[in-house]
């Protein structure tokens, strides 16, 4: 029986690193240069297998093997990448899909059971306009059209404009979601970029789903004063305020679970001579559980109020985004733990932090996996991101494993 040679991803994916890295990290930003020169390298491993391939309205870039029933499984990844990322991110599970794309061409000679589609989403980072899962959110039918048509570049090139150059009508990206006409399931792999697998030492997880954010900016209002003149007990100091909110977020994830972060900090006048009159601060909250993310948020809230209480000042807060949690398939989260222990002995189940295209998928209503690959040193984002090759090959062979579970999956349902 025909195999898959996940040795030979490890190589691609150094290839892949060759030409399209320099020392500072990987530099495939969506609509640039360099990605395009990554997809053309693609799409030439692509061409060498009995595939119809074609670019879609959002510029997610579709491979298809027609399969003995039209149900179609689709295998997912992104070629682009952050500026400075690492040398997986994305683009290994584009890799290992070309791989199980070869595996089934010798076994089924082309045709398999089932359809099997690989796409290769068009800006999953967001990295040149500050908004990620592009391609994957105009399949979906949740890219909001209005905000997206208004994004610009740091060279003021907007978005409809950029996107032009690669063949894409901005008015028409919508059109994408006639790719999942048939789709029966999905599948992606995915560095974890974070250090769960790495802290209990092993190389793949399986993946529940992805957390709800709630992301808000939070301003604290007090009065401007003398920092020299004036006494602590008589101070409005917006800071003050908005210092016991950094502690009090762990407190919050201490009862709740999930993540909190404060990832920024403004304050005014910002002079060292005098008390803060207002400082901005933005609030990052992220869980699997709908009702617990709901329950962090209230009690962020109850905090900033009772704390702005305390220091004499006001507090306003201005949601930015918000998603809610996507859960993944229960049959599919199963035939993954299955294919992750047959393939290495030992699973392990934990959600995803960051969002993924997967994330989308799953809203358009297609069953949905992820499978995680253990991060060294839990960093991504970063030029030193790495897994151990081992791993990922063990990650190839398992996705592939998972691949024909899912092909009999949708074959009997």
């Amino acid at each position: 029986m025909a195999s898959v040679q996940p040795k030979r991803t490890v190589e691609e994916l150094k290839d892949l690193r060759s030409f399209t890295a320099d020392a500072d990290g990987a530099q495939r930003v969506a609509f640039t240069p360099t990605w395009a020169e990554s997809r053309k390298w693609l799409r030439s491993k692509l061409e060498a297998l009995p595939l119809e391939i074609h670019q879609d309205e959002a510029a997610n870039l579709w491979a298809t093997m027609e399969g003995e029933s039209d149900r179609a499984l689709l295998i997912g990844g992104h070629m682009d990448s952050v500026p400075n990322g690492g040398w997986l991110d994305g683009c290994l599970n584009t890799l290992a899909g070309v791989e199980i794309l070869r595996r089934l061409t010798d076994e089924y000679g082309g045709r398999p059971p089932v359809t099997v589609r690989l796409v290769d989403w068009a800006d999953e980072e967001g990295a040149r306009f500050g908004k990620s899962l592009f391609g994957s959110s105009a399949a979906s039918g949740f890219l909001d059209m209005d905000e997206a048509r208004g994004l610009v570049d740091r060279d003021g090139i907007a978005l409809p404009d950029a996107v032009r150059e690669y063949g894409v009508d901005f008015e028409r990206v919508l059109e994408s979601g006639k790719e999942f006409t048939n789709a029966a399931a999905y599948l992606e792999l995915h560095i974890e970029q974070g250090p769960v697998l790495l802290d209990l030492d092993l190389p793949l997880g399986v993946v529940l789903g992805t957390f709800g954010v709630e992301r808000h900016a939070m301003a604290f209002s007090g009065q401007a004063a003398h920092s020299g003149s004036t006494p602590m007990d008589r101070r409005r100091d917006a800071f003050l305020a908005a210092g016991k909110m950094s502690q009090e977020i762990y407190r919050i994830t201490d009862r709740n679970g999930g993540v909190c972060t404060i990832g920024s900090c403004v304050t005014k006048p910002g002079i060292v001579t005098s008390v803060v009159e207002e400082c901005q601060i933005t609030l990052d909250q992220r869980h699997l559980d709908g009702a617990a993310l709901a329950q962090m948020l209230k009690e962020a809230k109850e905090a900033s109020e009772r704390f702005a209480e305390e220091g004499n000042v006001g507090v306003a807060w201005n949601r930015l985004w918000q998603i809610d949690p996507v859960l993944f398939d229960p049959g599919l989260i199963d035939l993954c733990d299955a294919a992750i222990r047959e393939t290495c002995g030992v699973s392990h189940r934990l959600p995803s932090g960051p969002l993924h295209d997967a994330a989308e998928v799953a809203r358009a209503g297609v069953p949905t996996v992820m499978m995680f690959l253990q991060s060294l040193h839990g960093i991504s984002h970063n030029k030193i991101e790495d897994s151990k090759e081992e791993h990922i090959e063990l990650s190839v062979a398992a996705m592939d494993r998972l691949a024909s579970k899912t092909m009999d999956w949708i074959s009997k349902r």
